[in-house]
């Protein structure tokens, strides 16, 4: 028997830098008190620049990332579509510190906004491109990774950070990562094809940095340790969790391998969403109904995947990834 209910196939951070001011908190003076498990739009304020340069803003009042893209935008007066993605504690365009689903309490924020607009046409020589795709979680997906050796690799007017906007005739604006590559795999061998990128704005800096010399530094902070995040959910609030431990973080990693050598998808939020929906299960089938009754359920996972998930999941627990 099955273990998954076949559906229609579709297809934390880094420590801050020092002189990064951690987020604050709002003390929230309602009747029924503050609630420390979940995260009021008005409870805390993060630090955020713009990644070319900018002065200090302070942002708070979101609950999601295209919240927090359109209190970005509101504070330095453009657009929310002009932010392309936004790195945790550096202003360089660094896919490992990417702002996924989740912000460190003491994280500070670069948003890095749309620069200039090329259009490339491609000869898909090979199979595979060499490109691993992510999303922002608002609808821009953009490039992640270049294999070394690809057909992307040898194009040197295509880099890490560009938006890709269109393919041929089809806009790409709104799409989830995980459609976005199976349309660049589903692109025959030998044909060319046009994609349309959008890269990050240049900075006219050799380097920027947090403001430094804050008053609000020296202020005693509530969450100051650094091991509890603001983590985004696909239905309901934001909440306030601890930071995930070794093995959950070996686990979550394992499980990043998986989807990209099933799936060609590279997606740490992904993976750390099926981490999460493992905790209490005791075993494989118990995580395949948790997976087919979520938003993931349109992935339509194999079984053979989710047995391959539930044994880098038991390994992980016990330690031996670790």
């Amino acid at each position: 028997m099955s273990l998954f209910k076949k559906k229609a196939q579709k297809y934390s951070a880094p420590p801050p830098p020092p002189s990064a001011p951690p987020a604050e908190e709002i003390h929230n003076h309602q009747a029924n008190g503050d609630n420390n498990n979940e995260a009021p739009k008005s409870q805390l304020v993060f630090h955020c620049q713009q990644a070319q340069g900018s002065p200090l803003g302070l942002i708070s009042g979101f609950s999601n990332v295209k919240e927090l893209y359109e209190k970005i935008a509101e504070c330095y007066d453009f657009p929310p579509d002009d932010i392309l993605f936004c790195t945790l504690n550096t202003h360089k365009v660094d896919m490992k510190k990417l702002l996924g689903g989740q912000i460190g309490l003491e994280d500070f924020i670069f948003a890095h906004r749309k620069g200039r607009p090329k259009e490339i046409e491609i000869v898909k020589t090979e199979d595979s491109l060499g490109l691993t795709i992510t999303d922002n979680g608002a609808g821009y997906a953009f490039i992640k990774r270049i294999r070394e050796g690809s057909v992307i690799s040898r194009i040197p007017h295509i880099e890490v950070g560009d938006h890709i906007e269109r393919l041929n005739d089809e806009n790409m604006v709104g799409k989830r990562h995980y459609e976005v590559a199976k349309l660049l795999k589903e692109i025959p061998t030998g044909s060319t094809f046009t994609i349309r990128l959008v890269e990050p704005l240049k900075s006219g800096f050799g380097s920027i940095g947090p403001k430094t010399g804050s008053t609000r530094s020296a202020k005693k902070q509530s969450y100051g340790s650094g091991k509890e995040t603001l983590r985004f959910k696909a239905n309901g609030p934001a909440t306030i969790e601890n930071d995930h431990d070794d093995r959950s973080k070996a686990g979550i990693e394992k499980i990043n391998g998986l989807l990209e050598s099933f799936m060609g998808i590279n997606d740490n939020e992904l993976a750390t969403q099926m981490w999460d929906l493992a905790d209490g299960k005791t075993n494989s089938m118990q995580l395949a109904d948790a997976i087919d009754n979520s938003d993931l359920q349109e992935f339509g996972f194999t079984d053979e995947f989710i047995i391959e998930l539930w044994g880098v999941i038991t390994d992980a627990r016990s330690g031996r990834l670790s």
